[in-house]
């Protein structure tokens, strides 16, 4: 295996402090040696100069919706429930053909703004439109970024009282039986995998009890873990309480739901209980700023879950709520957010930086071999130039958090290069934007008999 040294680089562990004109050793796709001061010789390493560079983990993506980059700026002014109304229509008429360009185009700007490690939650499948989850699943092998699909659903039609359209939900024999079938046939649970599945029905106001409880049980069964979206507007909370009695957090707790194998999308409005008992049960927050605010749904409780210890880690949610957001952008988002609602020191800069990489990876399970720069963990490595205009800013940290973000100068996957100098090196940058663009035009052309 190749050995490669990052030398001189400021090094932000995230678990164990920071290292100026640090270095870093990896054999392969693993971290060997993470310290201060000049690296060690290694007859035959590849050595990488880390002047003017802040190596931070790879940032880790722990809720995203890659079709969506297919729909992006519909229903710009739109609450979340008149948002979706208008979008089912379109999603009704994707194929694999839309997810794949889709999936190609959002993975890289995931990849572009310093992620190495994505969720992705696709729930909408419609019938006869071809294999949509093996379509994302290509694109995220082919760029190289660590992928955790979430098999998604919804039985909840409005025929049912849910949200949603009847033509874009299944039935429930059918989500379990193609669920099962999309954790045996993908999802790899071995040490440094690049493929997991997770199970996730869609939300409270789209998914029938039966669908939320078969689903824990076949997770747990699996051993994989569970997803959903949770509390993101004022309107599912009425929701849930005019249908369950309860409020979202209420209804997920009392059917088991809640769990150290369970992270939650939004989460933006929480009662102190529900804060209290996410952190009780170990239950995860993918917190997802940008996307909230451009929908008028709120600011998430971030500090007041980390008070609690809850995890919480980043989400940029699906690009046609957050148009063309990049990863490390929420970083800004989620300080300048929670400060502007509770305080200059609600949110610290580092506090960010380890939701977005280490907070993430405990959302996915995988804090034991990605989030942090420790020797043991998997290379997955972020390069960001802090020199140049930055270099007005002392801490490369608050040069990464605050303001524009820093360029990129390199991204490792495993010791593998998927990034460099601001270019994609795993597929032409060229071709992965005009995938995304093909997939908008031949959505909307599917979609126009509907829009």
């Amino acid at each position: 295996m190749t050995v490669q040294i990052i030398e001189n680089a400021h090094v932000a562990t995230v678990s164990g402090g920071e290292h100026p004109g640090g270095h870093i050793v990896m054999d392969g796709d693993r971290i060997t040696a993470v310290g201060p001061g000049p690296a060690p010789r290694v007859e035959g390493a590849v050595r990488i100069d880390g002047t003017g560079l802040l190596a931070t983990p790879g940032l880790v993506n722990t809720h995203h919706h890659l079709y969506q980059w297919a729909s992006q700026g519909l229903a710009t002014d739109s609450t979340l429930f008149e948002w979706l109304v208008t979008l089912y229509r379109p999603w009704a008429k994707m194929d694999a053909e839309v997810v794949a360009g889709a999936a190609s185009a959002g993975l890289g700007w995931l990849a572009l703004s310093g992620c190495t490690t994505s969720s992705d939650h696709h729930y909408v499948f419609p019938k006869g439109r071809g294999d949509l989850f093996a379509a994302e699943i290509e694109a995220a092998a082919e760029l190289g970024v660590r992928f955790h699909p979430c098999r998604g659903s919804m039985d909840r039609g409005r025929s049912q009282g849910g949200l949603p359209p009847d033509e874009v939900v299944e039935d429930l024999d059918t989500v379990l039986a193609e669920t099962e079938a999309a954790i045996d046939r993908y999802h790899d649970a071995s040490f440094g995998s690049m493929l997991r599945v997770a199970v996730a029905p869609c939300s409270p106001f789209s998914v029938s009890r039966e669908l939320l409880t078969g689903s824990a049980e076949l997770a747990r069964r699996k051993g994989v873990r569970l997803h959903t979206h949770l509390a993101e507007t004022l309107d599912e909370e009425a929701h849930t309480t005019e249908q369950f009695g309860m409020t979202p957090a209420e209804y997920l707790d009392g059917i088991g739901w809640l769990g150290p194998d369970v992270w939650l999308a939004h989460c933006v409005h929480l009662h102190d209980t529900d804060i209290k008992r996410l952190a009780e049960t170990g239950t995860g927050t993918a917190h997802c700023p940008s996307s909230n605010a451009r929908l008028g749904a709120g600011i998430a409780r971030v500090s007041h879950l980390l008070e609690a210890g809850a995890t919480v880690g980043m989400g940029v949610d699906g690009s046609a709520s957050a148009e063309l957001v990049p990863l490390a952008g929420e970083i800004r988002q989620a300080v300048y957010m929670q400060r502007a609602r509770y305080g200059p020191t609600a949110l610290t800069a580092r506090q960010a930086l380890e939701i977005a990489t280490l907070g993430g990876a405990r959302c996915l399970g995988r804090e034991d071999e990605i989030g942090s720069l420790e020797p043991g963990k998997l290379a997955d490595v972020a390069l960001w130039r802090v020199d140049g205009f930055h270099r007005a800013v002392d801490d490369p940290v608050t040069a990464l958090a605050f303001g524009g973000t820093p360029p990129l100068e390199r991204l490792l996957v495993g010791g593998r290069t998927v990034v460099e100098d601001g270019t994609i090196t795993t597929v032409p940058q060229d071709e992965v934007g005009r995938r995304g663009a093909d997939a908008h035009r031949r959505l909307m052309g599917l979609a126009e008999e509907v829009l």
